[in-house]
């Protein structure tokens, strides 16, 4: 019976089929011998398609009929009967193994559904959490040793191949042997953690290094059930996204390493001074320690810490050798266990160091043409000009200089006495410069300040352009050559002459010059003039050279633009013109350099995450001719051997500087040129509150008539006897 069923179905069932074709087509033919009939279609093979569907689609559903009553059966042996029948006593409450079966398989197939929805539907963030990207900046002193940090973060990444392998074999051996082999889970840390989460237990471990990454980088530290799960998803997803180089160099610049810091370049940095690439296998392995608990493993805070810290150090060697990481000979060398420093990072720059930070990221914004907005999110090194030794040797000085300042005693005099100063080398580096007493109190940099008048420490510039560009005496005649040789009135009261005659000010007064003291020096030489500071031949050489062609020569020199005061004869003696300390240490570095002028610059190099960013790093141009500039330093020179400046002429040889006075008493400078470097001091005194110059009389207990250079001099020559 069932044979002749099966063979209705699948063989037989073909001459049906075609019996029952022979029928309609019968009746077709029938149809057609009679006639059409009245609201039926002329052909029968339109109803005869659907009627062959169905016959085919009842014999498939009678072909599968087995199957289905097979897995019917089957279904009905799983489905729970509770209780048992058949059974007795406790055996009606226990499931068969059927029903056992049954219940895992459906589990596990609950259980895959949720995964592969779980999978599918997650997504890897694109915003990583704040700490994850924030980063600080660094700057390093010019010796390559930290002079401070900036940001929120203390954190600086690092790229893979600038972490020694045998370091980050260390952080394998310690946290995921098997990173390189594993699809980026640990199925039995899962169940632990989960377990601890529903329980409530302590934190489990057993987490693989992309599940650690993924949970410090995308996720908070919430131990719960779903926090987990996501923490899954996302660590296989990423396993199948990005390489594991970039996983593990992503883990170890975001990891926390105590101290305050992330990444593994910040730890290096935090607890041994110096770049992760100088680590060796020893002092990685104690790095690596810390990623189970910073708090628990910093030796420095405390004695069980540092017992923890030592034997988890051993434990990490020992388990290099066996992941191969390790060789067995050089693991037996490292028997001392490498103790980290007491102290952290250099921190947020203050006092000084606060003053150079500020400058060295200005000049860095600009000449990489950075966003100030990208600067903010850090990672950058800014590897400075600033020498340390320097920077503490001026500092000295200035500060000894101060103690004469009694604001106390002095009230009216001394409580606004200002001191700014700045060392320039003959490249442009900018060595040291004092901006201010502290730069978390006082953020105004007084090395920097364009509100100073400059006075005679112009008067250089002068003469450079008068050597260079000559004298024009008289309207439509040729200009005249000087040298230092050349004579002028050194009297006091001398009226100021132009082609045309007098000077006339706007008041209708003639302009006269005056002398320091009201001295008359007679005749004297050019040179004589600039080692002797008389104002009085300067003034007229500078109407005689050209008050424009003096501004030019003082650009070409390294003075901006924006400090040069209008052309008035009182032009010529700086008297409205306010370039900063850093500027006129620069101006007299070009004739210390031969008339090649490089402006002043802080930076020497930026790189950011150990890629180096290009900078428009500043180029000697030629400001005056060399004949000129040598000329000019002879001159300078006697200024310190015989002439305004005579009382350091022994602090170093062949020091070529000018002080610098103001008409208003106001300032008082000295800036001069070493082998090495050349340095500006100005001593002042103005109100912060509006920046109003105010008279040096009476600073310190100074007379009235000492000169407000004296003490710059005095300042320069303890500054330059430290560092020679």
């Amino acid at each position: 019976m069932r044979e002749s069923a099966a063979e209705g179905a699948f063989g037989v069932g073909g001459n049906d089929v075609a019996d029952r074709g022979r029928s309609r087509d019968g009746r077709a033919a029938s149809e057609g011998s009679g006639g059409a009939v009245p609201g039926r279609r002329g052909k029968s093979g339109s109803r005869a398609k659907p009627r062959a569907r169905s016959v085919r689609l009842d014999a498939f559903a009678r072909a599968l009929a087995p199957a289905a009553a097979l897995a019917r059966t089957q279904l009905r042996r799983l489905r729970p009967d509770f209780p048992r029948p058949g059974r007795t006593g406790w055996r009606r409450w226990m499931p068969s193994w059927r029903q056992w079966l049954g219940a895992c398989l459906y589990a596990f197939l609950a259980m895959a559904t949720v995964v592969v929805i779980g999978y599918a539907t997650t997504d890897i963030p694109d915003d990583l959490n704040s700490f994850a990207t924030q980063q600080d900046n660094v700057y390093y002193w010019a010796d390559g040793s930290t002079m401070a940090r900036t940001g929120w973060v203390s954190r600086q990444e690092m790229p893979l191949d600038k972490v020694p392998d045998k370091v980050r074999g260390a952080v394998l051996a310690a946290e995921n042997a098997s990173f390189y082999s594993d699809p980026g889970v640990s199925p039995s840390g899962v169940l632990r953690a989960v377990g601890a989460a529903l329980t409530g237990g302590e934190t489990q471990g057993g987490s693989t290094i992309t599940q650690q990454y993924v949970k410090n980088a995308y996720l908070n530290q919430d131990r719960t059930v779903s926090r987990k799960f996501t923490e899954l998803m996302l660590a296989l997803k990423m396993d199948n996204q990005k390489s594991k180089d970039q996983i593990l160099q992503d883990y170890l610049n975001t990891s926390w390493f105590g101290r305050g810091t992330y990444g593994i370049q910040r730890a290096s940095q935090a607890y041994y001074g110096k770049d992760v690439s100088q680590l060796n296998p020893s002092e990685g392995a104690f790095l690596a320690s810390l990623l189970k608990g910073a708090a628990l493993y910093d030796p420095a805070l405390g004695e069980a810490n540092h017992e923890r810290a030592v034997e988890r150090w051993n434990w990490i060697l020992d388990r290099m050798v066996e992941t191969g990481r390790l060789s067995r000979a050089e693991r037996a060398t490292y028997t001392t266990f490498p103790e980290p420093s007491a102290s952290s990072l250099v921190g947020i720059p203050g006092a000084q160091t606060g003053y150079l930070v500020e400058m060295a990221k200005a000049y860095a914004i600009k000449a990489g043409h950075i966003e100030e907005s990208d600067f903010d999110l850090g990672g950058y090194q800014i590897y400075t000009t600033f020498d340390r030794a320097r920077m503490t040797a001026l500092t000295a000085a200035v500060q000894e200089a101060q103690k004469g300042f009694d604001a106390e005693r002095r009230p009216d005099t001394d409580k606004h006495a200002k001191i700014g100063a700045a060392s320039v080398a003959p490249d442009g580096r900018l060595l040291a410069v004092y901006g201010g007493p502290d730069y978390l109190k006082q953020g105004f940099n007084e090395s920097n300040a364009t509100t100073i008048p400059v006075g005679t420490a112009f008067t250089p510039i002068v003469y450079a352009a008068a050597l260079d560009e000559g004298v024009l005496r008289a309207r439509g005649k040729a200009r005249t050559p000087v040298s230092p040789s050349s004579t002028y009135d050194g009297n006091d009261q001398v009226t100021v002459q132009t082609p045309e005659g007098p000077y006339w000010d706007r008041s209708g007064k003639v302009v006269k010059g005056r002398n320091d003291g009201g001295r008359n020096w007679g005749q004297v030489t050019l040179r004589q003039a600039v080692a002797q500071s008389v104002n009085t031949p300067m003034l007229q050489l500078g109407l005689d050279v050209g008050l424009d062609r003096v501004e030019d020569f003082a650009q070409r020199s390294g003075l901006l633009e924006s400090s040069l005061g209008p052309r008035i004869p009182a032009f010529t003696l700086g008297e409205n013109s306010t370039p900063s300390a850093i500027r006129m240490a620069g101006a007299y570095q070009t004739f210390a350099a031969d008339g090649m002028h490089t402006d002043p610059y802080s930076v020497r190099s930026v790189t950011r995450n150990g890629d180096a960013v290009p900078l428009d790093v500043p180029k000697p141009t030629r400001a005056v001719t060399a004949k000129t500039a040598r000329a000019v330093t002879d001159a300078l020179r006697d200024a310190v051997t015989e002439g305004s400046a005579k009382t350091v002429g022994k602090a170093h040889a062949g020091t070529a500087g000018k002080t610098g006075t103001t008409a208003a008493n106001t300032a008082g400078w000295f800036v001069a040129s070493t082998e090495q470097e050349s340095t500006a001091v100005v001593v002042y005194r103005m109100s912060l509150t509006d920046l109003v110059p105010l008279p040096l009389a009476g600073l310190g207990g100074d007379g009235p008539g000492t000169p407000g250079s004296e003490r710059a001099v005095r300042l320069w020559g303890d500054y330059i006897k430290a560092v020679k």
